[in-house]
């Protein structure tokens, strides 16, 4: 049975935030045995990332979860100092009592609330998280990124890889897991992102756990060299 399409539904932001608060644990135990698809796209943007061991590397991450693994993995690198967003307080909890406060930023809310000045980050990342927006607020984020971007900086998001407005499950991983995702779909999304003022370093479809599948990009803000 596919899930339910059409218009997005209301209130979509208390409810993933109500959810994710919800199933927090049992989401954390089915996804951290899962991280093999963002660990190896994480790796590669790590490979695209400044090399001077003097270097000192600012990162936003959107949809931290409990901060395991990517933003330990983040940690383990002494130049790179992290600002980490998620929706969720038990989520944002977990991540402060996993991995505390050295080098890193928790800041929990909505992802379209918040606010930086433009050229803080070497690199902003969304695994998983911004295919809960509603896709219209999707492009708004990407041209976001795009400010808060370095020159030369990179953005590291998976997106839905289907063209679907609205999908939603009343019951994901637990009874009280609703969820929603949306998308535009691979092409579309592809060109958007280059539209926004990125260029797209990589982007592929890639299958995941069960059946899902995602369009995975790395993008470039066109700029100074960011690899020495």
């Amino acid at each position: 049975m596919q899930p339910p399409t059409g218009e997005p539904p209301e209130n979509i932001k208390s409810r993933l935030k109500e959810s994710y608060d919800a199933v927090a644990e049992v989401y954390n135990t089915w996804t951290v045995p899962h991280s093999a698809s963002r660990l190896k796209y994480l790796g590669q943007l790590l490979q695209l990332l400044p090399r001077s061991q003097d270097a000192q590397i600012s990162v936003l991450e959107l949809g931290c979860g409990a901060g395991v693994p990517v933003t330990e993995k983040l940690l383990a690198d002494p130049r790179i100092s992290v600002t980490a967003n998620d929706l969720s307080s038990t989520q944002i909890s977990m991540a402060k009592s996993a991995l505390g406060t050295e080098r890193v930023d928790w800041i929990e809310g909505d992802m379209m609330a918040l606010e930086f000045p433009n050229e803080s980050f070497d690199a902003v990342l969304g695994f998983y998280s911004v295919i809960h927006l509603p896709r219209d607020e999707q492009l708004v984020l990407v041209q976001r990124i795009t400010a808060w971007l370095k020159p030369g900086g990179l953005m590291l998001v998976n997106f839905a890889s289907e063209d679907k407005e609205t999908v939603v499950m009343e019951k994901w991983l637990d009874d009280k897991g609703w969820m929603f995702w949306s998308g535009w779909g691979a092409d579309a999304m592809i060109k958007k992102v280059g539209e926004a003022g990125l260029d797209i370093v990589h982007g592929e479809i890639a299958q995941d756990v069960g059946d899902a599948e995602f369009l995975w990009v790395i993008a470039r803000k066109p700029g100074a060299e960011h690899n020495k």
